[in-house]
């Protein structure tokens, strides 16, 4: 969701670098605005003094500017320890003498789109139209798929997890009854801890059609999800990372969404179709919790997710209809 902003940065001629912790940086690397990514050997918790003042030296007296993403405390301290000049990012955690350029953060309460929201840190005001695109290296994704004996537009590419937690997640069961009903390959993606849950779905499907189902969670590096991803005939996903990979890659897609919301962190692609039920007249009751943006529901039933049907999936992978917001 920052591509754009690191678009019109490229764009008005300043030269990028992006810091960025090992997990993400393959996405800036897909950027070709992007002339360095440097990979922070850092760890969620704990604030890392050792090692943020070794970054902090590395980084002295190298740039005018830092434009601060994460809004929180950890990641503006980096630029101040390194005096870089500029520290441009939203208030937020106790950090104002760490910025010298504050953008009034508008909180929880006010969810705005991701795109804008970053985008405004370079002074943007009209960003409506920003779209995030990633490039890959044809070549590349050619080698990949051979390796996993895939050709392009040969397979779908389902991705049931979510880092945030259940309450965004599609129910396995409907997963596996979507990917039974498609046409060819299904291709599981997601990281190593979701290996199991995309396992669960390999085999229910497997069972009943043999070699069907690749479950691929954490079995390649991220890069290499990226070129599976993008020479896939389809995409159905939760509202994830690799959503936003694939509306970035402009392939196919359905993107899944209940706890969140497709208002605050939409797919950004024609191509995709967005399935809410908090959006559909005709589901009863009204979803008047959603959303609620939490890890689990709150109300232990998930309703948001699992009475979205997989016909009302299927239906939309045949007609390409882009449900409305």
């Amino acid at each position: 969701m920052t591509e754009p902003l690191l678009r019109r940065l490229h764009a008005r001629g300043e030269r990028l670098t992006v810091g960025a912790l090992p997990w993400v940086a393959p996405v800036y690397r897909a950027m070709p605005q992007v002339a360095e990514v440097v990979e922070f050997p850092l760890t969620h918790g704990g604030l890392q003094w050792g090692a943020r003042r070794a970054l902090a030296r590395q980084f002295s007296g190298r740039f005018d500017a830092a434009y601060i993403c994460p809004n929180s405390l950890k990641s503006a301290l980096l630029p101040w320890l390194a005096g870089i000049p500029q520290r441009i990012g939203y208030l937020g955690e106790a950090r104002v003498g760490l910025l010298t350029h504050r953008l009034k953060n508008p909180g929880k309460n006010q969810r705005l789109p991701m795109v804008a929201f970053y985008s405004a840190l370079s002074g943007a005001t009209e960003v409506g139209s920003d779209r995030p695109q990633l490039q890959l290296d044809g070549g590349k994704v050619d080698q990949v798929l051979t390796a996993l004996g895939l050709r392009r537009g040969g397979y779908d590419v389902l991705v049931p997890g979510a880092e945030f937690g259940p309450a965004k997640r599609w129910p396995t069961i409907h997963f596996a009854e979507l990917a039974q009903l498609l046409d060819g390959t299904v291709v599981l993606l997601g990281a190593a801890k979701e290996f199991d849950l995309c396992q669960e779905i390999a085999l229910a499907v497997n069972a009943g059609q043999p070699g069907k189902c690749l479950n691929l969670a954490g079995k390649t590096p991220l890069d290499q999800a990226f070129d599976v991803i993008s020479a896939a005939k389809n995409i159905v996903s939760n509202d994830s990372g690799l959503m936003h990979v694939a509306a970035a890659l402009g392939v196919r897609q359905v993107a899944i969404f209940g706890s969140s919301s497709p208002l605050h962190t939409p797919p950004l692609n024609d191509r995709a179709s967005v399935l809410w039920l908090k959006n559909d007249p005709a589901y009863q009751p009204p979803l008047t919790c959603a959303p609620c943006f939490e890890r689990i529901c709150p109300l232990g039933h998930t309703r948001c997710l699992s009475d979205l049907k997989v016909a009302t999936v299927m239906e939309n992978l045949s007609t390409g209809c882009v449900a409305n917001l």
